[in-house]
Formats: structure tokens, sequence, C-alpha cells
């Protein structure tokens, strides 16, 4: 079995489309270990919305916290410190997709980032979205990930970019598993759409 960690370049560049597609794709299972705010739409209710599959289980949160902000900040509105040890990943004989929060480096408390969530056998991919500066983050997010040793992949997320997908692609070396295109919307049909294109490298993982 094989655990997957999807992480973006930044916030609101499509994971948990990503994660959704993962999911479905692998029919895994499916975990967020911080959610930060929308918490009666969480990205684990919209993962229950969008995949077909009925082998998927969503495991809970290891910290749900009512402010959208970064983790560390949501905590501490919420009075309580995130204790990185009390994030246990569920136990579960299926693949298992773990969505992170924001970037990388996002602060769970005061030492600890998202980074620090990510087991040296977990895959990870990283959801890269064109916009100004996103190659810069792309790169940097990718570079360290590599120092860091982890097996790492990539989906593009929006509208074509060639120039920028290309310059990604060969500077980092990274295997590309897709692209998700800019939809008009994404539901049960358009997951399942994906899933069916991405399992093969997905798979392959």
């Amino acid at each position: 079995m094989k655990q997957i960690f999807v992480t973006g370049i930044s916030t609101e560049v499509g994971k948990t489309i990503a994660s959704a597609i993962i999911t479905e794709a692998l029919e895994a299972d499916y975990w967020k270990p911080v959610q930060a705010g929308e918490l009666d739409n969480s990205d684990s209710h919209k993962i229950a919305d969008l995949i077909s599959n009925t082998k998927t289980t969503i495991h809970n949160n290891s910290y749900a916290l009512k402010t959208p902000m970064s983790p560390h900040a949501a905590a501490e509105i919420d009075n309580v410190t995130i204790d990185v040890n009390k994030i246990v990943e569920p136990k579960t004989n299926n693949n298992l997709v773990i969505e992170g929060a924001g970037g990388l480096l996002v602060p769970l408390n005061d030492s600890a980032t998202i980074l620090d969530l990510i087991k040296p056998s977990y895959k990870v991919v990283v959801v890269s979205r064109h916009y100004l500066g996103s190659i810069n983050h792309t790169l940097l997010t990718i570079a360290l990930l590599k120092q860091k040793g982890f097996n790492v992949s990539i989906i593009f997320s929006g509208d074509k970019h060639p120039t920028t997908e290309s310059i990604i692609l060969k500077k980092t070396g990274v295997e590309l598993i897709g692209r998700i295109e800019e939809e008009k919307g994404f539901n049960k049909e358009v997951i399942k759409k994906y899933a069916h294109k991405f399992k093969e490298p997905l798979t392959a993982l």
C-alpha cells in the first residue's frame, strides 16, 4: 500500500481537486490532518461529494480549526497548540491520500511546518498552478522536497502554459502525472474522467 501526500506551491492552487482525482483513481482512503476553517464544508466533505467509488474511507482530521487562516494562527484563536505527535496517520489496509494545508512551509506551531508531516516513505505530489511567480514557487517547493530525499511528481492545474510547464519539468526532472484543465465545474463525472486519465502514472508511483 502506498501513501501519497498532496501539497501545493501556494494556497488555492487545486490541491483538493487533485486529491479527489488521486483518491478516485486509486480507490484510496483520504485524510486531511489539519483543517482550518469551513468546518461545515471542509475538504473532507468536498472529497466525499466528488468521488464515486465505494472503497474509500475518509478519516477524521487530527485538528479541525474554526478560522480559515494558517494553522498556527487558527489554532491560537481556538486556544489550542498543534502537537505534531498527536497527528497520527490513520491505520488502513488501503492506499492513503493525505492532503496538506497551503504550501510546505506553512507553520503548524512555533517550530513545525506542513513539511514535518511528510514521512520518508510517502510519495509527494506537488500541485502547481500558473500565476506570476509560480515558476519560482514550484522550483523552490520541489527543490526542498528533493533535498529531503522525497519521491516527487507534479500535477499542473488550470489552463495550459507550455513554456512554464516545460521549464519546470526540465529544471526539476520530476514525473508529470498530468494537467487538470480549467473546467466549468467539478463533479463526480469530471473527477472520474481525470481519475481514469491519471490512473496509470499514479499506479506507477
